[in-house]
């Protein structure tokens, strides 16, 4: 845990150096440039503030390319910085296109700051997956037609009813006496097979016979 704190106050303390020293080299450059009072010390406020804002837009993972951009620009805006006070400029004397430069600044850190702090993020989402549908469209109805029903079936044809097989009363009443003594004798009422035998008929008479008894 020691080792751990030791470590962050260590890269804490470096950060705040490079900052104190980055903020104090753009000063000098904006005040060498002819940006006096208040505003030499404005400068690098904006410059770090450009840098920070493309950090986190960098962290955020979304429009990378615009983030890079601006955090080069910012970058290169405090590097130049401190090389040019390492004695490679003379601070009496600036050339004519640092002054520029540095006139120009503002200007350039409202369009970057704008662009990264309204640019829309690219967002997906939660589910990639598209739904297919694999039904086919139906043609939209007509202005005052009826909407269509639902589908309707085929009616089934019901079979055609047996034509009715007349049968003499005689007969019926023969059937009759035969179903009795059947029922005497056996205890239970006959059935059509058993009516068809005693009585030598056909199928079909013999069950308009048994319909009848």
């Amino acid at each position: 845990m020691r080792a751990q704190l030791a470590r962050v106050d260590a890269v804490f303390i470096q950060a705040l150096i490079a900052a104190a020293l980055s903020f104090a080299h753009l000063h000098d450059i904006a005040s060498a440039a002819g940006q006096g009072g208040w505003k030499a010390w404005a400068y690098p406020v904006s410059v770090d503030l450009l840098l920070v804002a493309a950090w986190r837009r960098l962290r955020s993972g979304d429009a990378k390319a615009s983030g890079w951009c601006w955090f080069v620009i910012a970058l290169a805006a405090s590097l130049g910085a401190n090389v040019a006070t390492a004695g490679l400029l003379d601070l009496d004397h600036v050339p004519a296109w640092l002054r520029i430069l540095v006139a120009g600044w503002p200007a350039v850190a409202f369009l970057g700051g704008t662009l990264l702090a309204h640019s829309t993020p690219t967002t997906k989402p939660a589910n990639d997956t598209e739904v297919i549908d694999d039904q086919e469209d139906e043609p939209e109805p007509v202005p005052g037609t009826p909407a269509p029903g639902p589908p309707t079936q085929p009616a089934i044809e019901a079979p055609p009813a047996r034509p009715a097989i007349p049968v003499p009363a005689a007969l019926v009443e023969h059937a009759r006496k035969v179903a009795t003594e059947h029922h005497t004798r056996t205890g239970t009422p006959i059935d059509t097979p058993t009516l068809r035998a005693r009585l030598g008929v056909a199928a079909p008479m013999a069950e308009a016979i048994a319909a009848q008894l």
